[in-house]
């Protein structure tokens, strides 16, 4: 069975014979199609084959069914208006010629390189309205696998071999990992965003379209001189890696090569955000939830029932399994009011393909499946969620940490020195019992140091950032240890190291566990309440006065991750059981 446009066809030639109608229709009215198909029904296929030379579209519902149709055989979905409109713009550009430059941002899992890199190029190849095509990925690994789904459908689909003849023949010409040569006389090449393309060709022909498919990777937004170089090598480098248009007496007689961009935002200042305000390149960017005007993401997720589904799937009084199960039938039940319009609703549920990437991960839910990098700049942390000591204490915690971010002076300008104590419950949150943060001297900070140890007598680890002091704080702070009657016998296990990752990076690993309510810090400490103030005033390290508290919070939340804790083994009395 074949289901398309809501209808139920029983074999694969009555739904050809619809797809061919309903596509000779757009080009050539309902009557004339009538006529075409009448008069080529001994070879339907012959007619299919001159019809998608003309529409890329119709090509990859007819040759290539199997990928882009709801079967019994298969496990494809339906396709929404925004697939459809990818498909237009592969005709714009390759069949119309209308542009020579393109960046398609699409939210990631839109299947846009299904649709624009390997039904493309396959379209391309098939007809040979491209001798050489270049196709460049973020990564020589992924370079490889977007040739392998070009060389499979070529290899594979019947219907493509019988109509355009078998493509593939490594016996006689080159067919390896990175390039293809096929039987027609063009050639498919892959390159990771690493390899230089200067001078490339094939036999004398220079690339004759260049797709660019995730072409940047997260290295490359990382800093503003990496962001820079990146751009620099697609324009100085990619953008002059084929031919420009020829004219002879005014009349295009050969087109530019097509150099097209795909991909998600990954910063305001990444690649494909550059691009996107480039005026040489025409531009699709879509969201994944459907916006009205002057609406954004947060008025959905922060309306009255989506903050009560949020409450419920952090709730740290229930089972960790329980809060998904029951936060879902609370969505369901309120499904009505709830539900948005998405870009690809056969795909998206609201509650688990949205709004958990929302809540887990917001930064990156913006980036990947809004393309809006908008934020930067932008405050981090919406909410810090506290509790009283009492409250705190309250839970059964499994393991607990010290963890110190010193500072080296005390001067107005200067930084804070950061401590917490900070212990994960069987609930899998992180409470921050105590704190400290305020400028201490080298002196004050190893005293204050053994002052928490001794008050904290679960602490097992103790985490110190070593850029500051070079370890001197660790043995001055283990000199007073020895001198304190009441830590003898503790044992510590002791973490010392430079600090050397990105410290926006870092903290980005919090961002969503902290304004979820996942990091819940002691409100009654004497510095809780400046604490709490400098984790919401946090906009990125390029934009924040001090970072000290925010800082120390990802190295303990990452610290207690690493902790390994080895369960006791108890030995019961043989007796006890009447053995």
């Amino acid at each position: 069975m074949v289901y398309y446009d809501n209808k139920e066809f029983n074999t694969d030639i009555e739904y050809e014979v619809y797809i061919l109608n309903k596509y000779l229709s757009i080009h050539y009215g309902q009557d004339n199609a009538v006529k075409l198909i009448t008069a080529n029904k001994s070879d339907l296929d012959k007619l299919a084959k001159a019809l998608g030379a003309e529409d890329i579209g119709f090509f990859c519902l007819y040759f290539m069914s199997d990928t882009f149709v709801v079967k019994d055989t298969n496990v494809a979905r339906q396709l929404s208006e925004g697939h459809y409109e990818l498909w237009e713009i592969a005709n714009s550009i390759f069949i119309k010629d209308e542009y020579d430059k393109a960046a398609v941002i699409e939210p990631r899992g839109f299947a846009k390189t299904t649709i624009f890199d390997m039904a493309a190029a396959t379209w391309l190849h098939c007809y040979k309205k491209s001798l050489f095509t270049l196709i460049g990925a973020k990564t020589d690994t992924d370079s490889v696998q977007f040739l392998d789904s070009i060389k499979k459908v070529l290899n594979e689909n019947k219907k493509i071999i019988r109509n355009f003849g078998r493509l593939v023949d490594p016996k006689k010409f080159k067919v390896n990992a990175n390039e293809m040569e096929l039987t027609n006389g063009t050639y498919l090449r892959t390159v990771g965003s690493g390899t230089s393309v200067r001078g490339a060709n094939w036999g004398g022909i220079r690339p004759t379209v260049f797709i660019g498919d995730d072409f940047q990777d997260e290295k490359n937004i990382l800093t503003e001189e990496a962001r820079i170089k990146h751009y620099n090598k697609w324009t100085k480098e990619i953008e002059q890696v084929g031919d420009k248009a020829v004219y002879r007496n005014g009349i295009k007689i050969k087109s530019a090569t097509k150099v097209i961009a795909i991909g998600t935002v990954l910063h305001v200042d990444c690649l494909m955000s550059r691009l996107s305000r480039n005026n040489d390149y025409y531009t699709v960017l879509k969201r994944a939830i459907i916006l009205k005007e002057n609406q954004n993401v947060d008025d959905i997720f922060e309306s009255e029932l989506w903050i009560k589904c949020k409450q419920i799937y952090f709730d740290d009084k229930l089972e960790k399994e329980e809060r998904k199960r029951k936060a879902y039938e609370f969505y369901k039940n309120n499904i009505e009011k709830m539900k948005f319009p998405t870009l690809w609703e056969e795909k998206w549920d609201c509650f688990n393909d949205l709004a958990i990437p929302y809540w887990e991960n917001r930064q990156a839910f913006m980036s990947e499946m809004m393309n809006d990098a908008s934020s930067i700049g932008e405050k981090w942390f919406k909410s810090v969620r506290t509790q009283t000591s009492e409250e705190i204490e309250n839970h059964t915690f499994t393991k607990t940490m010290l963890c110190i971010d010193p500072a080296s002076t005390t001067s107005k300008k200067s930084d804070y020195t950061a401590m917490g104590v900070g212990s994960k419950a069987d609930n899998d949150f992180t409470y921050i019992r105590d704190l400290v943060m305020k400028k201490l001297s080298f002196e004050q900070y190893c005293k204050k140091a053994v002052d928490l140890l001794v008050k904290w007598i679960d602490i097992t680890h103790i985490q110190i950032e070593k850029n500051t002091y070079q370890g001197a704080d660790v043995l001055k702070i283990q000199e007073l240890i020895l001198k304190e009657p009441s830590l003898k016998g503790r044992r510590f296990e002791w973490i010392n190291k430079m600090q050397k990752q990105n410290k926006d990076e870092k903290i980005s690993t919090v961002v969503d566990p902290v304004n979820n309510g996942q990091i819940i810090i002691n409100s009654e400490c004497e510095d809780s309440n400046e604490a709490v103030e400098q984790i919401k005033d946090f906009q990125g390290q390029q934009y924040t006065l001090h970072d000290d508290f925010i800082d120390m919070v990802a190295e303990l939340e990452n610290g207690l991750k690493n902790i390994q804790v080895v369960n006791k083994v108890i030995f019961l009395d043989k007796r006890k059981l009447g053995l």
